[in-house]
């Protein structure tokens, strides 16, 4: 699990229009979401104050939050993934966090020729390829440069991941610019990995033996997974025979430390020095887009545009681009994380970390819900550089939980105030995080998903990727690990593309194909969510999760290692969830009236999706021959590569287990 190690969105970079919200109700309106003018957001919860009154501490005391935030130091922010940890910035993303649970849905047909319907406006058209709105400077460069080479093959939009994919597109010799906002600087707070995905990256040619030597700061062996119904550790034995729970240590995984900063740094310098082009501070204001001619990027009144022949869409779940796809739309899903970087725990059992862990039973808000807290945890500054393990005293903690946007559920202040009350608990050798700990930094954020992941193309020249697509796990919300996984696949197709012309949303869509195995985490994550209203044993999730851990546990590493590594094979799943079945058969009543008969069943379609694409993936190397020979239509070789590669991915097939002993 990577839910705050690899892609801590932390929603303050841009947050007024993270979500198309702008400061006035009115905004609703005229950008993502739309309610009535007359909208106010009420406090949800005892902690909470109202938005409009939390900005000012003369007639109330500071909260425990802000004290400590106001405590951390301000340096070293960034505009991008987790980049900002000020109080001001956690403002910010709790007004959002209500706009949002307040937002209701609406559908809007963007195919009917129609501008307003039932009353709701379009949405803001930031692409476009009507010829009669957009930008006319960016249609007259278009116009300018027909017949003539546009000034990149790729422009990528969004810098902190997508100049990972500048710079393979780069080595495989096409021209191409990457825009960022703001500066384009990795975050102080480390991403989690493991060796094996990096050396994915080294495969690729993006980073060197030098860049992983220098960016990796932190190196442990191993990571816990375990669910408890109360704190003890060690556990021993199953869950059934104990009565609280199940824990395993699996090593290799997330056991890596990077830091984004010198990864970024060196990542730029080398596509810099190769002839890529990087704008920093250049924030794009919209695209035209002409099947024929290309795609042009407005940068603003005082640059000029630039012309592409592909935009690939890197902003991350913030991106106008995929805001204006999902005009109208929910969330279908939420993982809220809050948590910190702090000095003062203990050193001599800072040694390992947890991928996902829970101490607690399912807690009841009343009206508001139910929520079941999973907590992660990471040492910093050991193994490498000389510092030894059982030297360090600081470690990243992260409690989060899987929720919907009802606008009854609790506020980030609840599950910050609930952070600070639980981690004494978690992390025994404090008793007082506001005196006991150094904080270096208070960590939070949202991440809404969507079921219709990965988001196929609206428009042709313009290609989601990465989190922008939702094709990280919505489990995991792992944003750098998607992208070590993706990278080959991704821009070895958009090189395809771009070298025999199929930029068409059609072709593009390929890329962006259906994965089962992405679809069926989804009931994963809704088994350990709990609806508004909805009565469960309080004791659910850590028994489902336990049971089914301890299975995949005697299955293996080859079962457990890609599981935590956000790849669902079909084997290990099916493996897996047959011996958890046989281990505790008196519980499939509760697990289907927990997610409900018709999610199930949908479920179960992508499982059986999942085993028919394994069995594609193994006869691939014979279709791939007879691929190979078709000569006459390269469009049609370059469609029946992105099913292969579909058939891989969609069934964890690209996961290669023969380096892991079991």
């Amino acid at each position: 699990m990577r839910v705050g190690s690899l892609a801590l969105l932390v929603l303050s970079f841009g947050i007024n229009n993270a979500f198309g919200f702008n400061n006035s109700p009115s905004s609703f309106l005229n950008g993502q979401f739309h309610a009535k003018e007359n909208l106010k957001v009420s406090p949800l919860g005892e902690t909470t104050a109202p938005v409009s009154e939390s900005t000012s501490t003369k007639d109330t005391a500071k909260s425990r939050t802000q004290r400590i935030m106001e405590k951390t130091s301000a340096a070293g922010q960034t505009g991008g993934a987790g980049g900002v940890s000020t109080y001001e910035a956690f403002l910010r993303a709790e007004e959002n966090w209500s706009k949002l649970k307040a937002f209701k849905g609406f559908e809007y047909d963007q195919k009917l020729l129609k501008q307003v319907q039932n009353g709701i406006p379009p949405p803001p058209q930031f692409v476009t390829e009507d010829g009669a709105i957009g930008n006319p400077k960016c249609w007259e460069k278009l116009r300018e440069q027909q017949d003539k080479e546009l000034d990149y093959d790729v422009v990528v939009c969004g810098g902190t991941l997508g100049i990972f994919f500048a710079t393979a597109l780069q080595m495989k010799g096409h021209r191409v610019a990457v825009l960022e906002a703001g500066r384009l600087r990795g975050r102080e707070q480390e991403w989690n990995i493991s060796m094996e995905e990096m050396l994915e990256l080294k495969e690729l040619g993006i980073i060197s033996q030098e860049d992983i030597d220098a960016s990796v700061t932190t190196e442990f062996p191993a990571c816990r997974s375990g669910f408890k119904n109360k704190e003890v550790t060690p556990t021993k034995g199953g869950y059934f025979e104990n009565g609280i729970g199940y824990e395993t240590v699996t090593p290799n995984v997330l056991n890596l430390g990077v830091a984004p900063a010198i990864l970024l740094e060196k990542v730029a310098q080398r596509f810099k020095e190769n002839g890529g082009v990087v704008m920093e501070q250049t924030r794009l204001q919209n695209v035209v887009v002409s099947e024929a001619l290309g795609a042009a990027l407005n940068l603003g009144e005082e640059e000029d545009p630039i012309t592409a022949r592909l935009v690939l869409d890197c902003m991350g779940n913030a991106s106008p681009i995929s805001r204006q796809q999902r005009y109208g739309m929910k969330p279908d899903g939420v993982c809220c994380v809050v948590g910190s970087c702090a000095s003062g725990f203990d050193k001599e059992t800072n040694l390992i970390g947890d991928i996902i862990y829970t101490n607690t039973e399912i807690k009841d808000f009343g009206e508001n819900g139910s929520l079941q807290y999973f907590w992660e945890a990471f040492p910093v500054g050991i193994g490498r550089n000389g510092n030894e393990p059982g030297t360090s005293d600081t470690k990243t903690t992260y409690m989060f939980t899987y929720l919907d946007a009802d606008e009854k559920r609790p506020s980030l202040q609840t599950l910050m105030d609930d952070y600070w009350d639980l981690l004494p608990i978690y992390q025994p050798s404090i008793t007082d995080p506001e005196e006991d700990l150094d904080v270096k930094r208070v960590l939070f954020a949202y991440f809404p998903t969507y079921r219709d992941s990965p988001l196929k193309p609206q428009w042709s020249r313009v290609l989601a990727v990465g989190d922008a697509s939702g094709i990280q796990s919505p489990l995991s919300f792992g944003g750098f690990g998607a992208l070590t996984r993706h990278a080959e696949r991704i821009t070895g197709a958009v090189s395809e593309a771009l070298e025999i012309d199929c930029l068409h949303k059609d072709d593009l869509g390929e890329i962006n194909a259906y994965t089962p195995n992405l679809s069926a985490a989804w009931m994963f994550q809704k088994a350990m969510s709990v609806k508004i209203g909805q009565k469960v044993d309080p004791k659910f999730v850590n028994r489902l999760l336990a049971v089914n851990f301890q299975q995949m546990d005697d299955m293996g590493q080859k079962t457990m290692t890609p599981f935590l590594q956000d790849v669902v094979r079909f084997d290990g799943l099916i493996g897996s969830l047959a011996r958890s079945f046989a281990a505790d058969p008196t519980f499939m009543p509760q697990i289907v009236a927990h997610v409900g008969l018709p999610r199930l069943i949908d479920w179960l379609g992508h499982l059986s999706m999942m085993g028919i694409y394994s069995a594609l993936h193994v006869v691939s190397p014979v279709i791939e021959t007879l691929v190979d020979n078709i000569e006459s239509d390269p469009r049609e070789k370059f469609r029946w590569r992105r099913r292969m590669e579909a058939w891989k991915f969609g069934s964890g097939s690209d996961y290669i287990l023969d380096n892991i002993e079991n």
